[in-house]
């Protein structure tokens, strides 16, 4: 007994004898300025660990110091980055839920220790959703590289593929949406030779072909209606074009562009005169009473000559669920004449409050516009702003709201200009928006190496069950099922 004792005391003195003390460090006046930036964040209780390092600076040891103000310490210390344990976060997260965590950085260089000021986390006591789904791609204007859809758990860093494009050589994958992030009723698209709308509710899984002879093309942008029994859906006929301008690389725009719904149990399409006129009609959202249809709707204009005339109101029209009809008059929110500005991408918050937008100069796919930004329409009393607390000096482009309405994800290309992040930042009872912070990794220095970028990525509840054999199986058949018009 007495030998099992002394070894367990030498242990405990190597253990301790890993971490170095820091002492007498010199106290430098200013927060850290980590990669990524999680200064001041207000962060959900489930997150992943916020692990971080330095960008500029040059350091022998790194040594982090979190105290709860409740409750609950962690101390770790490293040569390059700061990790922390996915455990002993989640319990000093959870301890901590509507308060807030203080987070002290020292730094070793030249033999000798200067210590930051410390800063805070704050910790939500809102909840945020299961996990995030998004596309990643690597940069191409024509090829389809390999590509595919994933989702990552957000309380660890686990990442698994739900589809990748490499089980059909030569197709490309998107356009995946899901019926207020509930992953049993999703809709995805493959383009290529063996291209097909997948729709996957309950388990089941079906392929349709639809595009039909009285629709322009094959159907886009999806969004679910809240009962599940429709989804509408843009019909685009879309090109590309590059620049000539220095600061300027491509443009992505429609030569014809309507919007349609789909009758999911009667696999129908319903169409109104009003939806497929000569104006450009794209980004069709249900409100969350499934009343409402919002969508962006610009002037047609010539592509070579006019294309910064392009610009997309926002507007409405009735639909009623119980016989899917639509109504006889379209309400425009906010025009482009007025702001001068085109509107894409319309997401409405599930507590009925809101409806985030990004606004860019002209056209609709503003994650090629250095200058895109989100705004936030108030529902209740109409009034419009730009969301000053996550916009960037760079893009800032597609967006989704979490199931309780507290939290959003939004794409920016801040950092690099090149590649497109996800940032997550809440909004409280007041309409108050905290700083947003970087998806986190498990090595803080992921995104200076990765070569993709993360696309369209949107809340779910709960992992995605796709049977992946099954799709490639089905799409790989002649096999589908055609859409038709009502």
């Amino acid at each position: 007994m007495i030998r099992y004792t002394f070894f367990a005391a030498i242990i405990l003195v190597i253990l301790s004898g890993c971490k170095e003390q820091v002492e007498s460090p010199d106290k430098i006046d200013s927060y850290p300025v980590i990669l990524p930036d999680y200064v001041g964040v207000t962060i959900p209780a489930s997150i992943a660990p916020l692990n971080f390092t330095f960008e500029n600076e040059k350091f022998e040891k790194i040594d982090v110091a979190i105290k709860g103000k409740k409750s609950g310490e962690i101390h770790i210390q490293d040569k390059e980055v700061a990790q922390f344990p996915i455990k002993d976060w989640s319990n000093l997260l959870e301890a901590n839920k509507g308060s807030e965590i203080t987070v002290t950085v020292s730094l070793k260089s030249d033999g000798k220790w200067r210590q930051h000021k410390a800063f805070s986390i704050y910790i939500s006591e809102f909840p945020i959703d299961y996990g995030l789904a998004y596309r990643l791609i690597a940069p191409g204007y024509e090829v389809y590289s390999k590509m595919g859809i994933y989702q990552r758990d957000l309380s660890s860093f686990d990442q698994k593929a739900i589809y990748e494009n490499t089980m059909v050589p030569g197709s490309c994958v998107n356009c995946h949406a899901f019926n207020q992030n509930d992953p049993a009723t999703m809709s995805l698209h493959v383009r290529g030779e063996h291209g097909a709308t997948m729709l996957q509710i309950d388990g089941k899984m079906e392929l349709y072909k639809t595009k039909t002879d009285s629709t322009i093309a094959s159907c886009v942008y999806p969004y679910w209606h809240p009962s599940g029994d429709y989804i509408a859906y843009s019909v685009n006929q879309t090109k590309q074009g590059f620049h000539e301008r220095h600061n300027e690389r491509i443009e992505v725009f429609d030569e014809a562009s309507d919007v349609v719904v789909y009758d999911v149990k009667k696999n129908q399409l319903l169409t109104s005169s009003l939806l497929k006129t000569d104006n450009f009609e794209t980004f069709p959202v249900f409100s969350p009473d499934g009343r409402t249809l919002y969508f962006c709707s610009s002037k047609k204009f010539d592509i070579q000559s006019g294309y910064q005339n392009i610009k997309y109101s926002l507007c409405k029209i009735s639909f009623d669920p119980e016989t899917g009809n639509f109504g006889s008059v379209i309400d425009t929110i906010i025009s482009s004449e007025t702001t001068g500005k085109s509107i894409s991408f319309p997401r409405p918050s599930f507590d009925g409050k809101y409806l985030m937008y990004t606004q860019s100069d002209y056209g609709n796919f503003s994650i090629w516009h250095k200058e895109a930004d989100l705004y936030l329409l108030n529902l209740l009393d109409g009034t419009s702003r730009r969301m000053d607390e996550v916009n960037s000096d760079d893009t800032e482009s597609f967006h989704d709201w979490s199931s309780n309405s507290r939290w959003f994800v939004f794409s920016s290309r801040r950092g690099d200009g090149l590649y497109t992040r996800p940032y997550i930042a809440s909004i409280d009872n007041e309409g108050n928006i905290s700083k947003p912070f970087l998806l986190p990794q498990k090595d803080p220095r992921y995104y200076d190496t990765s070569l993709y970028s993360f696309n369209v990525p949107e809340f779910i509840k709960a992992p995605v069950d796709v049977n992946a054999r099954e799709l490639e199986k089905k799409l790989l058949s002649k096999e589908r099922i055609q859409m038709q018009l009502r």
